[in-house]
């Protein structure tokens, strides 16, 4: 058709109004519209609650899960304004509810520090339910709203009496005044309406550790439990999470707090036994997942203020190089958090995952330096204890860093140099390049003989890797295995580490249905969580799924992943007569094969249920809590054994085992 043939003019040009943006596309207000996506909707709703606290009127925070898979949010603030605006003539709390870009968090003096900048949070939350009912109570009076997708359904009015809720509660709002919304979650948008309750406990005491004083309270009326939250300390008792079952260096954290130019910085340091590093990082109660110029400047400081310091006792000499920040990074747990003004603060994104204010990096290094210098002073024999960690990790430094180099010279080399073990594919674009890191000789020679060569790589591993939960990356390294993976991956590893030069956007780990397939990949997890984490944050690493059962009638072959699959297939082979028990059966002429290995499947049938992407099952590995993650792997891969052993004794029942 030719090009002049098509009219564009301006009835091309569609105009959303109002919250018809959200709805159009949910993805860019509130990042998906699964479980994460709805979980998110309860932040935005909070995070109205935390600024109240913030501003220091409101004590307590309720978040109730309802029968019917309705949501309360609610808190004993001032609660949101119901008079008429000068400027729009509706009523400030219709205005908020149904306006993007809408709130006190622009100036005019509504909040000094807030946890939403964007301003779409509330109304995003209107736009995106099926129902909404905004509750107010101020100066004696109780009024209400009620909305459907977005729009009212009536003016503001004053409640006389009754509850106007839809459905039958027991909860209490124990608050004369204060703010509470309750919503249903659009189910023609959302994959699932129903809240995660431990979800929501997590999302709630990650905010409790860094808005210490204030009482969080969570009710799940649908299964009777209930969580309720209150930190006095903050920051000091998420660093004593961030610590659990760990051997610590020096028993009490190192707090320094310190307002300087309307920055509000809180920092909390604790150095223990391991070679990792686990830093949480905060801007106005908001996760800094990717950091920013707050997390800049107080590792600038830290290493400035161990040298120094190690320079004054003569534990470093006049000849000894300074020690790096790679030194002081080995054992640190640390949070940084920072509050400041809601309208001077600068995200480098609308996700608000790292922080762009430059004068904040000079504030919090000033603040952390002149903090730790304070207490080393104060505290020499806590400061001593810092300085034999620090200095012990740099004496180990120059032999970790001759064998990354050596790992890295060899990946330099491209494929020439690639393990000999390693099947490459033909293709050199990583975005269309997949790898499958395969338990043992057998299934590796299964899967090369059963991939596509143009896009699959096949990377046989032999036998159980080493924990490296428990050793320090030079030894890592000398291990062939994880020598060979990191070759094959291309991302260098430690402080030379370029996630650029990843060679496969898939990476995935193929295991077999059994105990011992499920160690190794525990094993390959904790090594990816430990040391190359963003190849985890930027999606490339997956759990391949292969099949438990083959279900054989005749000539017709099926494959099931689970028990659950399973019966339903033997039902329809059967015409819906009774299922078969496990094993092998060959009652009603179906023969039922459980499946213990990788390795019992021929190379067709690998493909045609492991790794051809029309029929396979993959999952995404996602961190979506860092703290509680970082905790199960200390648990249950670190030297601890009585944390061990009580997770264990614990959960021993819920475990199934294929013996």
């Amino acid at each position: 058709m030719p090009k002049d043939s098509i009219k564009y003019s301006a009835e091309q040009i569609q105009v959303l109004e109002g919250l018809e943006p959200v709805r159009k596309r949910p993805g860019m207000y509130i990042g998906s519209t699964d479980l994460r996506g709805l979980h998110q909707l309860i932040k935005e709703v909070v995070d109205n609650s935390i600024d109240e606290a913030l501003a220091g009127y409101a004590k307590n925070i309720w978040v109730v899960l309802h029968e019917g898979d309705y949501i309360s949010v609610a808190d004993d603030g001032r609660g949101i304004p119901v008079e008429i605006h000068p400027k729009v003539k509706k009523s400030a709390l219709e205005v908020i509810m149904t306006t993007l870009h809408a709130g006190g968090k622009f100036g005019q003096g509504g909040y000094k520090v807030s946890t939403g900048l964007h301003g779409v949070g509330v109304s995003a939350v209107n736009a995106l339910s099926e129902y909404l009912v905004a509750v107010v109570r101020r100066e004696g009076k109780e009024f209400f709203q009620e909305y459907s997708r977005g729009k009212p359904k009536a003016h503001v009015s004053e409640i006389k009496t009754g509850s106007n809720l839809p459905f039958a509660t027991d909860f209490v709002w124990n608050a004369t005044e204060g703010t509470k919304v309750t919503f249903l979650a659009d189910k023609s948008i959302f994959s699932t309406i129903s809240a995660d309750f431990v979800k929501v406990e997590r999302q709630l005491k990650q905010v409790a550790y860094l808005v210490s004083g204030i009482y969080f309270h969570l009710f799940d009326e649908r299964s009777g439990s209930q969580k309720h939250f209150f930190f006095e300390s903050g920051i000091a008792t998420l660093i004593k999470q961030l610590n659990k079952n760990k051997v610590l260096i020096h028993q009490q954290p190192i707090i320094i707090r310190r307002v300087l130019d309307g920055v509000d910085v809180e920092v909390a340091i604790q150095y223990n036994d391991s070679f990792l590093e686990n830093v949480e990082s905060f801007a106005n109660v908001v996760p800094t997942t990717e950091g920013g110029t707050h997390l800049t400047g107080f590792r600038t400081a830290l290493t400035r203020a161990i040298n120094d310091y190690a320079r004054k006792v003569e534990a470093l000499k006049e000849r000894d190089d300074n020690l790096t920040g790679e030194d002081v990074k080995e054992g640190l747990s640390a949070v940084v958090s920072v509050k400041m003004d809601s309208d001077k603060i600068q995200f480098e994104s609308q996700t608000k995952e790292k922080l762009g204010n430059a004068e904040v990096g000079s504030i919090v290094s000033q603040v952390v330096k002149e903090g730790l210098d304070t207490y080393f002073e104060e505290n020499p024999s806590d400061g001593r204890k810092v300085l034999e960690k620090v200095i012990l990790a740099a004496r180990s430094r120059a032999a970790a860093r001759a064998a990354k180099d050596a790992v890295i010279r060899k990946g330099a080399l491209d494929g020439m140099a690639l393990p000999g073990k390693l099947a490459d594919c033909q293709n050199r674009d990583p975005a269309d390049s997949e790898l499958y890191i395969v338990e043992g000789d057998s299934a590796g020679g299964s899967a090369k003989q059963g991939r596509d060569r143009k896009f699959q790589a096949i990377l046989p591993l032999r036998g159980k890797i080493l924990n490296t939960e428990r050793a320090r990356l030079d030894k890592i390294l000398e291990f062939e295995e994880i020598k060979a993976l990191v070759i094959a991956l291309g991302t260098g590893i430690g402080d030379m580490t370029d996630f650029s030069k990843t060679r496969y956007h898939r990476i995935i780990i193929m295991t077999d249905a059994d105990v011992d397939g499920e160690h190794i990949r525990t094993l390959l997890l904790t090594f990816f969580f430990r040391y190359l984490t963003e190849v985890i944050t930027r999606g490339y690493l997956y759990i391949a799924q292969p099949p438990l059962y083959k279900i054989q009638k005749g000539k017709n072959i099926h494959y099931a992943y689970s028990d659950e699959e399973r019966d339903s297939i033997i039902k329809h082979l059967r015409g819906g007569g009774e299922t078969a028990p496990d094993g092998e059966s060959r009652g009603a002429s179906v023969i039922i094969s459980r499946y213990k290995g990788l390795g019992e499947m021929n190379p067709e049938q690998l493909w045609e249920t492991t790794m051809n992407p029309e029929n396979r099952v993959l999952k995404q590995v996602t961190v979506e809590d860092a703290v509680l993650t970082d905790e199960v792997f200390t648990m249950l891969m670190g030297d601890e054994v009585p944390p061990r052993k009580r997770f264990i004794q614990t959960h021993a029942k819920l475990a199934t085992l294929d013996i």
